[in-house]
């Protein structure tokens, strides 16, 4: 399908998308992004609300000094107050000295928010719309009108609803952005709304949803198809309460679905960059399977799957990941078969022999069977090919380890460790105390292990997760831990499981180190 129209791109990030439970952006994370945004080619940017906190002001104020070549700023706030006049209003007032270009407020759609949340009349609000984008027109802003809550009031009182942007296109709004308030509504309703009001409306619409029904990005496409100029939405759908229609899932939608650029195939390609830099300083996770962008979104489980893809990628993927900065996956797993661990090893640059595969896809199917799992721990999927296949060479042996915590009434634990290695024919023995006992073994080992190998100095533990397996079982369930490790360039992940946590964990961690003395050892013999 393809549509040669203009669509206006509007970030509501800092606005909408910081009012989501768990995110509190600083000023500078605030500039930071708005580079960003504008980078991208975002054409409008809502930076805040200057009436509302002093953060939002300082904001208003800083951002008039970035260089921005693509994006113009934008002030949110709303209409008057029923009983002030527009001079008298503060929220107004903070809109003009923002001295941003573009000033979007909000006004009642809905006659229940006018008579319920306002306490004013019907026609106090249309006054109110009237009169807030007159004065701010008057101070030379270009203001653009968000209908709150349009579609729930077109539903309940339509002939109300359309009085009140009607009298937004009268006092010079440029654009009349319909707002689903509450992410309620259903595509279809979307559609026949933004129709009817175009019929009516000469202003360029927009759209404005909300996820509450999962459904924002859906609708706002669907009103992109029924007329609709601009869609406001936020970096991963952000926001209050179920979040906002998600930007991230909505312009690769419009530039390859649709045929829209609204970036350009280049910018198009930093879509994963920008998802994960903005989430990053939200200090919030991607979901893993969120689309286009998620690191499981071209990621390939079943057998089946992975044969088709490696023959032709169009019949599992919708798109080329890389359009969109992101790359094709295969997993080895218990579902796995040859196929995947076929793409597995040459992506890991190995090439396997045929009397290779069969034994060794039997084994991560065992190993997966008691409790692995090498989705997550690619650096103990290459060791294992490594080992079966003959080709690997150990360079340590743990002959035995110990630990002992102890806990004192009132005061933190003490865990001591100690370990027994073997390098060649040596044989060490360390001690080593940490703030628990998979800590004070990591230590034994290290320090052990550094006397041979002093390089393992530069590498550290960056995460470790535990899985209780079988929780039926309660504490003798069995475990398995995933750990990854960075040596400040690149990152690992290793797996270990057992009904021992410190086996578990402790097997985990050798595979780190070992995974990475033997990369180590191939660039040396390269």
């Amino acid at each position: 399908m393809l549509m040669k129209r203009r669509v206006e791109l509007y970030d509501t990030t800092l606005r909408d998308g910081s009012q989501m439970e768990g995110i509190s952006f600083s000023l500078e994370d605030k500039l930071k992004i708005t580079e960003k945004l504008d980078e991208f080619g975002i054409h409008y940017i809502e930076g805040g609300w200057p009436g509302s906190n002093p953060k939002d002001i300082q904001y208003f104020k800083a951002v008039r000094d970035l260089p921005l070549e693509n994006a113009k700023i934008a002030a949110f706030g709303s209409t008057r107050r029923p009983r002030l006049r527009p001079e008298e209003d503060p929220n107004l007032n903070a809109l003009v000295e923002s001295e941003a270009p573009i000033a979007t407020i909000f006004g009642k759609s809905w006659d229940l928010h006018v008579t319920e949340a306002l306490r004013t009349t019907l026609e106090n609000n249309i006054q109110m719309i009237i009169d807030s984008i007159e004065y701010l027109r008057d101070h030379g802003m270009v203001v653009f009108y968000d209908a709150e809550h349009f579609f729930d009031g077109y539903r309940e009182n339509p002939e109300y609803a359309m009085k009140t942007i009607k009298a937004a296109e009268e006092a010079g709004a440029e654009r009349i952005v319909l707002a689903d308030t509450n992410g309620g509504s259903l595509p279809s309703f979307i559609k026949e709304v933004v129709e009817k009001v175009k019929e009516e409306v000469k202003t360029p619409l927009g759209i404005h949803a909300h996820n509450d029904s999962e459904l924002a990005v859906a609708n706002s496409l669907i009103a992109f198809e029924a007329g609709v100029v601009q869609i406001q939405g936020t970096i991963n759908g952000y926001g209050e309460r179920c979040g906002n229609a998600n930007l991230i899932s909505i312009i690769p939608a419009l530039e390859l679905k649709y045929g829209v650029e609204v970036v350009g195939k280049e910018r198009l390609r930093k879509l994963k960059e920008l998802a994960h830099f903005v989430a990053e300083l939200a200090n919030m996770e991607i979901p893993r399977n969120q689309p286009y962008v998620g690191d499981s979104a071209f990621a390939h489980k079943g057998g089946v799957h992975v044969s088709a893809v490696l023959k032709n990628p169009r019949t599992y993927e919708h798109i080329d990941p890389e359009l969109v900065g992101n790359r094709r996956k295969v997993v080895v797993s218990e579902l796995s078969g040859r196929s995947n661990l076929i793409y597995k090893a040459k992506e890991l640059g190995i090439e396997l022999e045929e009397r290779d595969i069969k034994r060794i896809v039997e084994e991560i199917k065992k190993l997966e069977f008691e409790g692995y799992h090498f989705e997550a721990a690619e650096a103990s999927l290459e060791l294992l090919i490594e080992r079966l296949r003959g080709r690997y060479k150990p360079f340590f042996e743990l002959e035995r380890a110990r630990v002992i915590t102890e806990i004192f009434q009132g005061q933190p634990p003490i865990s001591e460790a100690n370990v027994v290695v073997r390098v060649n024919s040596r044989r060490v023995h360390t001690t080593a105390e940490g703030n628990g006992p998979v800590n004070a073994l990591d230590l034994a080992l290290r320090k052990a292990l550094t006397k041979f190998y002093p390089e393992l100095k530069e590498i550290k533990l960056v995460d470790y997760k535990v899985r209780v397996l079988g929780s039926e079982k309660g504490t003798a369930a069995k475990v398995r831990v995933l750990v990854q490790t960075s040596d400040g360039k690149k990152t690992w992940g290793t797996v270990g499981a057992s009904t021992n946590i410190i086996e578990a964990s402790l097997n985990a961690i050798m595979e780190s180190m070992e995974y990475w003395l033997m990369k180590e050892r191939e660039k040396d013999e390269k």
